[in-house]
């Protein structure tokens, strides 16, 4: 029997090419090399080592990406993918429809039975050597679960940092918070919060300055997440070592301003309320910087709200305008602070909650134990919402001083 030596030794090469092949392959892997280092070892290796004369490499990450490319009339970096060859999920062969239609073969690469990778290919100059569809597959499969991991590996990567961030500005967010609010025989504050993510911007406060006066505040910071939590924490620590200097709002406004607008550069802004009762005078000084007007109510004014002040703090230096409201022979009231969180849940017809039922609300049922005011507000407030999701934080917070 006649044995064609020359074939059996092209045979021979060509294994050993493969070999080569899937050794510098595994070799690039093992070393950690980003994707854009694989490609160009896989681009290489096909076309160094296999009898492929055209390839483009169409790669699945959030969108198909052409990433090698070689011996085409067409630049397939510029091309999409159409909905023809997204259907396929098998070896097909040839023709293809305009502009793959260059292409002998196409070869998708799954994994897990989700098509990651399309290899189109053409034969080289030997036209009597076809295509290796086997090894082309396993070499391009071997690059494209490789890759796949790195981006899985990177994505979890990504995720723990996110969820340690997330812790942390968490326990920042726990310390702005006031451990204990006073719940006394004559002065009694309750607060209620609902985040609507892991970390939200609002924040709350009862802060007592002398034997006195105290102060009571609400705010909210445009953004989330850490840099929210963060800006929100240099502003409660810039307010509570103004208040040990000064009871006076407006210095403290407008200092408090200057320093957000210099750390954010107009990037964030927060918007507050806060509100100086003094005991002895019966007097309460207030300064709205763009928050949701508090109520406030007793029998000698009824219902009122709290809209004096300025603008949001954080955008403008200095503070275009900035006044003080102010209320006398208060010696007993009952003060209703909350975030926009609040009004602007919508129900299934996508109507707001709104600062008239907060209102209506109040009216009906501002006799109540703060305790129980809270917890039967944020019952409508479900109710109203339905199956709708809460688009924001909701922070309630509530002051009451009683008649001596």
């Amino acid at each position: 029997m006649d044995i064609d030596v020359q074939a059996l030794q092209r045979k021979y090469y060509l294994k050993k090419m493969e070999v080569n092949s899937l050794l510098e392959i595994t070799q690039a892997i093992n070393e950690n090399l980003d994707d854009n280092a694989l490609f160009k070892i896989y681009d290489f290796t096909i076309r160094a080592n296999l009898n492929v004369g055209k390839l483009a490499l169409f790669v699945l990450d959030s969108t198909w990406k052409c990433r090698a490319n070689f011996g085409t009339n067409t630049d397939f970096n510029t091309i999409d993918l159409s909905e023809e060859i997204l259907e396929l999920d098998v070896v097909s062969n040839g023709p293809f429809s305009s502009p793959f239609d260059e292409f002998e073969v196409l070869i998708p690469i799954k994994h897990k039975s989700h098509v990651l990778s399309y290899v189109f290919a053409s034969s080289g100059t030997n036209a009597e050597e076809k295509i290796n569809i086997t090894f082309l597959q396993a070499l391009s499969n071997l690059i494209i679960v490789a890759v796949e991991n790195q981006r899985l590996t990177v994505q979890q990567i990504r995720q723990e940092a996110f969820r340690r961030e997330l812790e942390i500005a968490k326990e920042v967010q726990k310390l702005l918070f006031p451990e204990d609010l006073p719940y006394g025989v004559r002065l009694k504050v309750e607060a209620s919060y609902l985040p609507h993510q892991s970390v939200g911007g609002d924040y709350y406060d009862y802060i007592p300055i002398n034997e006195n006066q105290f102060l009571i505040c609400i705010a909210d910071v445009s953004g989330k997440g850490v840099p929210a939590a963060l800006m929100m924490s240099n502003f409660q620590a810039s307010l509570r070592t103004l208040l040990r200097t000064t009871p006076n709002l407006t210095q403290i406004v407008e200092v408090i301003n200057y320093q957000i607008l210099q750390n954010a550069k107009g990037e964030n802004f927060i918007t507050f309320f806060g509100a100086i009762y003094d005991h002895k005078l019966n007097t309460l000084v207030y300064v709205n910087a763009g928050h949701n007007p508090p109520f406030i109510y007793n029998k000698e004014i009824g219902m009122q709200t709290l809209e004096e002040g300025c603008t949001v703090l954080g955008m403008f230096h200095p503070l275009p305008f900035i006044n003080e409201g102010f209320l006398t022979d208060l010696d007993n009231f009952t003060l209703v602070l909350y975030t926009d969180g609040l009004t602007e849940t919508e129900n299934e017809q996508e109507e707001e909650f709104g600062s008239e039922r907060v209102e209506a609300f109040l009216l009906k049922n501002i006799d109540k134990d703060l305790r129980d005011l809270h917890k039967d507000i944020l019952i409508e407030l479900d109710n109203f919402k339905g199956t709708k999701d809460y688009r924001d934080d909701i922070t309630l917070l509530t002051c009451r001083l009683e008649e001596r």
